[in-house]
Formats: C-alpha cells, sequence, structure tokens
C-alpha cells in the first residue's frame, strides 16, 4: 500500500507539473493534522514519509522541560512514535481531499508564476459562459480567464472593474482577441478574504488602449519590426479610437503602413473590435502639426499653441466645424486624450469676426460683416447666423428691420 500511494504520488506531480517533493511536505504536514485527529493525541504530532518507500511514520511530540516563560510554549520535545498498524489506508482515505485541494492550490500557484509575466500580452481565447458581472473565456484546455464587466445603471460600481465595451453581446464558443491586464495572486490575503479563489484567476480586457497596440502589431509587420513605431492611443471602447504612428524610417510612411493595401491592415484591426473606428493619425514633435493630423479628417486652417497653459487653439473652416467637433465633441476629445494638449477649435468666420463686443460693434459700424446677421442682443452679444439674402438680418431677426 505504500509504495502504490508513493507512486500515485509521483504519477500526479508528474501529471501537473508539481514538484514532488513539495507535494509531499505538505501532505505530511496536512496529515498531521489528521492523525492527531484520529488517534486523539494530547500533543501535537509529526508525520514524515519516505521518499523511496513511501512508508508513513507518525510521531507524537511529547513537550520537555519547562515552557518558555514570554511565550509560554515549549521548545524541547521527544518524538513518540504512535504509527498505527493501518496508518498507509488511513493516510489513502483521508489524504485524497488534501492532495485534491493542494493539486488546485499548486495549480493556481503555477497558473499565476507563468501569466503574471505575461501581462500585456494579447493572447486568443474562446467565449465559454456569459453572465451579467462577468464573461468566462477559455485560453487553452485547462486554462480559463475572466473578462470583468458590469451594467452602467447599477449604482455602487464606481470601483468594480468594466473590461467589455457596451456594444458587444458574447456567444457561446465565440473566438476573441483579449488582453492580459492582471493575474491574481493566489496566496494574498484580499483574494482569500473576498472568495476569488473560485473565479478564474487571469483577468482580461476588451477595452484597454494597449489592446488596439497589440492588435496593429500582429497585422503590419513594420510595427512589429520597429520600424513603426506606435506613440499614443485614445479610446472610447466599442466607439471609436485614434492611434498615432512615427516611422523611424524617412522614405516610410507610416500611417500608409498602418491602413496597408485598401485598407486591408486597420480592416482586420476594426473587424477584430467589432466595427469600432480607428482613426491613424501622424506622430510629430511639432504640438501644432500633431494637433492638426489629431482632428483628422477634419481640415485645419491654423493651430497656435500656448506653451503656459499647454492650450491649442485651432481654426478650421466653417464646413469642417462640426466634423472636427464631432458628434457629441467625440474627435476634439479624443484628439486632447491623444496629444495630451487642451483643444480650443473655433471657425474661420469665428476668429474673423469674434464675439468680443467691441470689434463686433466695430465691424458693423464699418459696414465689414455684411454677411452675418446685423442683430445685437441685450448682452451685446452678436447673432452668429448669416444674413438672408437682401437683408442685414437673419430669417430670426429679419422684424428687426
Amino acid at each position: 500500500m505504500a509504495s502504490e500511494l508513493m507512486e500515485a504520488l509521483q504519477a500526479l506531480a508528474h501529471e501537473k507539473k508539481i514538484d514532488e517533493f513539495y507535494l509531499i511536505e505538505r501532505l505530511e504536514a496536512s496529515l498531521a493534522k489528521s492523525y492527531q485527529n484520529i488517534l486523539d493525541l494530547e500533543w501535537d504530532a509529526r508525520v514524515t514519509i519516505d521518499r523511496t518507500t513511501g512508508r508513513i511514520y507518525v510521531y507524537e511530540l511529547v513537550p520537555e522541560g519547562e515552557p518558555d516563560e514570554e511565550t509560554g510554549e515549549y521548545t524541547q520535545f521527544t518524538e513518540r512514535d504512535v504509527t498505527p498498524d493501518n496508518v498507509s489506508r488511513i493516510a489513502a482515505q483521508n489524504a485524497k481531499g488534501v492532495i485534491a485541494a493542494m493539486v488546485r492550490e499548486a495549480g493556481r500557484q503555477s497558473l499565476y508564476e507563468e501569466f503574471s509575466e505575461r501581462v500585456g500580452d494579447i493572447v486568443t481565447c474562446t467565449v465559454l459562459q456569459a453572465t451579467p458581472e462577468f464573461v468566462i473565456v477559455k485560453i487553452r484546455d485547462g486554462v480559463e480567464a475572466e473578462l470583468p464587466r458590469f451594467d452602467l445603471k447599477r449604482p455602487g460600481n464606481e470601483n468594480e472593474l468594466n473590461e467589455c465595451p457596451a456594444n458587444e453581446r458574447y456567444r457561446h464558443n465565440q473566438r476573441l482577441k483579449v488582453l492580459i491586464i492582471g493575474v491574481r495572486d493566489p496566496n494574498s490575503a484580499e483574494t482569500r478574504a473576498r472568495g476569488d479563489q473560485q473565479r478564474p484567476a487571469i483577468v482580461v480586457s476588451r477595452t484597454h488602449p494597449d489592446l488596439i497596440r497589440r492588435l496593429f502589431e500582429l497585422e503590419v509587420p513594420e510595427i512589429y519590426d520597429g520600424m513603426v513605431e506606435v506613440k499614443s492611443i485614445a479610446r472610447e471602447p466599442g466607439a471609436r479610437s485614434k492611434v498615432a504612428v512615427y516611422s523611424k524610417e524617412p522614405n516610410l510612411d507610416p500611417v500608409g503602413a498602418c491602413v496597408g493595401p485598401k485598407g486591408s491592415r486597420v480592416r482586420m484591426v476594426v473587424d477584430e473590435l467589432h466595427s469600432e473606428r480607428v482613426d491613424v493619425v501622424s506622430w510629430s514633435e511639432n504640438p501644432a502639426t500633431y494637433v492638426a493630423n489629431a482632428l483628422s479628417p477634419a481640415r485645419v486652417s491654423k493651430v497656435t499653441v500656448d506653451e503656459g497653459t499647454h492650450t491649442a487653439t485651432v481654426v478650421v473652416p466653417d464646413d469642417q466645424l462640426s466634423l472636427a467637433i464631432g458628434k457629441e465633441g467625440q474627435n476634439a476629445r479624443l484628439a486632447a486624450r491623444l496629444t495630451g494638449w487642451r483643444i480650443d477649435i473655433k471657425s474661420s468666420s469665428f476668429m474673423m469676426h469674434g464675439l468680443d463686443t467691441t470689434n463686433e460693434l466695430i465691424d458693423e459700424e464699418e459696414g465689414e460683416s455684411e454677411d452675418f446677421c446685423a442683430f445685437v442682443g441685450e448682452d451685446g452679444v452678436r447673432c452668429r447666423n448669416h444674413a438672408r439674402f437682401g437683408s442685414r438680418f437673419c430669417g430670426i431677426h429679419e422684424d428687426e428691420e
């Protein structure tokens, strides 16, 4: 029975890729507690397993002398052999649950050591199960990961992870590319307190900006080889993203390399992101040029930067104003995140006539603003609408004639 137990331990350690001696040491410690209860020992027990034969020995640690005055604990013990006749059978019966728990713990530790070094890597996974709080995905056989998500309408979710874009819905066996953003340490007291050992230790993301970086590395050889560098990424997951790229080779167009022939490369990234719009722009050391590029696809007339306030004032043609700002300010917001500059967008007509009351009144008296409505409100602000043909006022204020 002893040799069979040892052979089983060796086979189990080899199968689960666990250190054999570590497994035996843990089993000895666990069996000591079991035998202390089984044999109803007055003192603590110690169990040793012969590494060669697998024979089990049980000793009771009988204290000697007087306890320590400060701690009240004994420091010297005599080992009294209390090994029962049926020690192997009892060990086999009580070891099943212990070994199973140890295998799970050792497996989690092995998983942590492997994937903690892969944080930031992109992996392909398969959807196994979707719940309102998280999605379970399979990275490979026996290795699962958690894709956290939460309902934005649910209160008290400020500190929760939400790594699923709002527009994505997942189905069973669907294949996804995800970014590894963290691995729970099985030895962490916080992890044990939260009970997260029942959930996958690996945490992955579909909203992290670096997911786009890794996708471009897969699709663009120039980025993978280091000739083109992704300088910055601004993302609103599921809606739109901006990527600033720079070429280390003077004759290589970084934007063209990322877009690919007929847009084939960027299209692969967009398809993986479930049709999230991706704008690729050229990075520049010149802040004015960089800000102008970041507002793409809008055409920019002029950019003035203020280093003191870190603000860029952008002038665009009237017909490009809405495009530069974007729906609900999205284009301007992403451009500001991408560049790190505060961006103030103004139209050409706004800059020409301005909103300063004095200048507007001067323009009106000099007759230089015939194309715009001449109405000035009680607060001294002039109407921004164009005047109607043959009139000095717009359709709203034409009664002022």
